[in-house]
């Protein structure tokens, strides 16, 4: 039997850290564990207490709607007026989706198909390269590696958009979308507002949508303040954004995303999702509610334990000859293989990190071209577990 959509699909590199990491474990072995992005961090208790009590009422066991009930929409919307000063309708220009993940997957299927071609960031997080081509769209990728180490907002933001002009002259047929994401996994760069000025420009001018995953809205550092893309003036005209509860509100098992901006994308990915889903179970709606209406500042607490562990990390690296640069936002360092060990490759050099240190992480050939150079560290160790991997590190990278 023929399968269709997942034949192309590349042997996924992460498996075979996850099964290494396993048989270690079998073995008795202690793994430090920073390899998936998994959030370890507690969801908001009046989170979790509202989902109980909502589980405890049978009127909520019943098919949800696809869109989100009226009061989660309300609730992002309310949100986005107070981080970002953005005004949003919630019947028109909100729908809540079963994670960012699943919304992106299917908003590719109404925007892209057979002979389009969508212009993507590359190293990615591979969902961004892999669904549009999951509709069928081909992908051009616009060059990323290097910007994490670029040393402001401002320059990281000029370098990503001489790329994305680059991308967009030299492909044909000319890309219907372009997907991006800022604070951006894994290579953690970070830009400013005006960037997202110029980007819009651009897509009035080229007649483009611009699909602005922000999964990492909350999560930065040093005083940072990621910018939404709906905060430039007229920005609806030509974008949308996903915006996740699962890194600013540590909700990473919830699955509640929702899409924003322009009403006839959200019109579309609406009709489509009422074929295919019924929503997120509605205790998990209710219980998002209070968790952004309750708990606005518990993104700040999150934050706050991510830089602890972003700092014990770097300074753990920096002493032992291993200089990776300091993200201001995401939850990942983003680290250059050390120069003694740098003609292994990512894949390999990850294997020889939890072979003879017990330390995951994920090698940087998993997120696309540019990213074989580098390996991806996640913070979701605490500071002490920290420690012990970098003790690890310095006896096992004798060559630094």
């Amino acid at each position: 039997m023929e399968l269709r959509r997942i034949t192309n699909l590349p042997p996924y590199v992460f498996e075979e850290i996850n099964t290494l990491k396993a048989a270690a474990r079998r073995a008795g072995e202690d793994v430090i564990d920073l390899g998936f992005g998994n959030p370890d961090i507690p969801s908001p208790d009046v989170a979790v207490e509202k989902l109980a009590e909502a589980a405890h009422n049978s009127r909520n066991h019943r098919y949800s709607s696809s869109r989100g009930i009226p009061k989660l929409r309300q609730a992002i919307v309310d949100l986005y007026l107070r981080r970002f000063g953005v005004t949003l309708d919630p019947e028109r220009e909100v729908v809540t989706t079963i994670g960012a993940k699943e919304g992106l997957s299917h908003l590719m299927w109404i925007l892209v198909g057979p002979g389009d071609t969508a212009l993507v960031p590359s190293p990615s997080y591979p969902i961004h390269i892999y669904a549009p081509l999951f509709a069928g769209a081909d992908v051009r990728m616009v060059r990323l590696e290097g910007l994490g180490s670029i040393d402001g907002e401002a320059g990281a933001g000029e370098a990503f958009f001489a790329n994305l002009v680059e991308a967009w002259e030299s492909a044909w047929p000319k890309p219907k979308v372009v997907i991006f994401s800022f604070p951006h996994n894994p290579t953690t760069a970070c830009i400013d507002l005006g960037t997202m000025s110029r980007l819009v420009d651009f897509a009035r001018e080229h007649e483009v949508l611009l699909v602005h995953d922000f999964a990492y809205a909350e999560t930065a550092f040093d005083g940072y303040r990621p910018p939404s893309i709906l905060e430039v003036p007229g920005a609806t005209e030509v974008a949308v954004e996903l915006y996740t509860l699962t890194k600013s509100f540590s909700m990473a098992g919830w699955r509640v995303a929702f899409l924003l901006g322009n009403a006839e994308v959200v019109a579309g990915l609406t009709k489509l999702k009422s074929y295919l889903d019924y929503g997120t179970f509605q205790p998990i709606q209710i219980a998002s509610i209070v968790a952004m209406n309750e708990a606005p500042e518990y993104p700040k607490a999150v934050n706050a334990i991510y830089e602890s562990r972003r700092d014990a990390l770097c300074d753990g690296l920096d002493r032992i000859g291993w200089h990776v640069p300091r993200p201001k936002g995401t939850m990942f360092c983003w680290a250059p293989i050390p120069e003694p060990y740098a003609d292994m490759g990512s894949l390999e050099f990850a294997k020889l990190l939890l072979r003879e240190a017990k330390v995951a992480t994920s090698p940087g050939v998993g997120f696309g071209p540019g990213g074989d150079g580098f390996v991806r560290f996640a913070l979701i160790e605490n500071e002490q577990r920290v420690a012990q991997g970098i003790r690890s590190l310095r006896r096992a990278l004798t060559r630094l």
